[in-house]
């Protein structure tokens, strides 16, 4: 009998953005369907979490359930406390799960303090920004038979499987070469970001490009050799400097070649939550094949009689129902649905799936080797190259755009 998985804790470090709109939907919704026990969200500010708390669009969606906030009464609402997060790990009983939405560079420390608490680990990408710090990871992790998933949630649009499989059966014969394109929206330059985005720590390529680097190897299978990327400065509205425009060429193992745009630069009053797509040229069998995804328009055009209010909306709006959704099904409040919450779901179930095996010899490893060897969930072990592509990345920019081998 495995063991019963129904009241594992789940520990939400990190109160921005990304906790907003898609990982804590993905989990309320799966506390509201019985598959994990409590809830908690704690941020080195209570101020962030409290604005979650309050947040008009998590209170509509969920009435009947909601998360339970870690907070430090005795500290002021803005003043930041970087180790909050270690006594909410304190706390928890262990195999439970963490999940860790913060600012890329702080990933290592977290990570390694949750698995020192003995808790699985659903990480954002990418999961560090070096191959060293990943081989720690993946150490600290398989000591306590602990799994690591990452985070990349464009493997579980159905665009990216539907290639994959076709790819893999060998249907658009050898990838040859590539465009791709990720531009968020100017406001990111207003928010959070312009205390964390800064030139020494990150790039747009290496925030952003990520996800197309890990596509590419989801769908074929290749594995990427050097990377160049050109970046340019720019000016937050705070006065910090960051690279907010990158060029990158990711050149890979059989001689292909893909280029990566990225910019937090795509205009405000431009329809759709951001501008993004992949194109994929290959050769096979004595003809040419393509992959082309036009990500950013999922065929929904809105021209809405007011303006909707929110940093970055459009009273001509070209929305995704693809990603993230909420849907009435009759309530009580929304379903949250789309491949930003099978992404997060998926990571935590096959965390639940290791606990279940807990009683058989072998049972937990053997779990997690099954989740790294399908390859869909991003681990450690298995997309390692994606760590290299971010230090090499790193390299490259900050002397200018040199080639740089993974």
């Amino acid at each position: 009998m495995g063991a019963d998985c129904s009241n594992t804790p789940v520990l939400l470090i990190g109160a921005g953005m990304i906790a907003h709109d898609q990982v804590l939907p993905a989990l309320l919704q799966m506390l509201r369907e019985g598959a994990v026990g409590e809830v908690r969200v704690c941020s080195q500010r209570n101020a962030s979490v409290e604005g979650l708390a309050r947040a008009p669009d998590l209170r509509r969606a969920f009435p009947d359930v909601g998360f339970t906030p870690v907070l430090d009464p005795g500290a002021d609402r803005q003043k930041p406390r970087p180790e909050h997060y270690r006594e909410a790990l304190a706390d928890m009983p262990p195999r439970g799960v963490a999940v860790v939405a913060v600012p890329d560079q702080l990933h290592h420390r977290i990570v390694m303090d949750a698995l020192r608490a003995d808790q699985h680990v659903c990480c954002v990408k990418p999961l560090v920004l070096s191959v060293a710090e990943s081989l720690k990871i993946e150490r600290e992790a398989r000591a306590r038979d602990l799994l690591v998933g990452v985070e990349y949630h464009k493997r579980f649009d159905p665009r990216s499987i539907m290639a994959r499989d076709r790819y893999r059966r060998g249907e658009f014969g050898e990838f040859r070469l590539g465009t791709a394109r990720l531009m968020e929206k100017w406001h990111y330059r207003d928010s959070n970001f312009q205390h964390w985005f800064t030139a020494d720590a990150t790039d747009a390529f290496v925030y952003i490009g990520c996800h197309y680097v890990d596509l590419v190897h989801f769908v074929t299978g290749l594995l990427p050799a050097a990377v160049s990327v050109h970046g340019l400065l720019d000016e937050f509205p705070n006065g910090a400097r960051g690279y907010l425009w990158t060029d990158a060429r990711v050149l890979w193992e059989n001689g292909a070649c893909l280029n990566v745009q990225n910019s937090l630069s795509f205009p405000d009053a431009a329809p759709g939550p951001n501008t993004q797509g992949m194109t994929l040229y290959c050769t096979g069998g004595g003809r040419g094949a393509m992959i082309e995804h036009s990500d950013q328009y999922r065929g929904i055009a809105y021209s809405l009689a007011r303006p909707p209010g929110g940093p970055g909306s459009a009273q001509y709006a070209e929305p995704s129902p693809d990603y993230f959704l909420y849907q009435d099904l009759g309530g009580p409040g929304l379903v949250p649905t789309g491949y930003g919450v099978r992404s997060v779901r998926h990571i935590v179930e096959a965390a639940l799936r290791v606990e279940r095996h807990a009683q058989s010899a072998g049972g937990r490893r053997a779990a997690i080797d099954r989740v790294e060897e399908a390859g869909i969930i991003a681990t450690p072990a298995n997309s390692r190259y994606n760590e290299g592509v971010c230090e090499a990345a790193r390299k490259s920019i900050l002397s200018g755009g040199s080639l740089v081998a993974v």
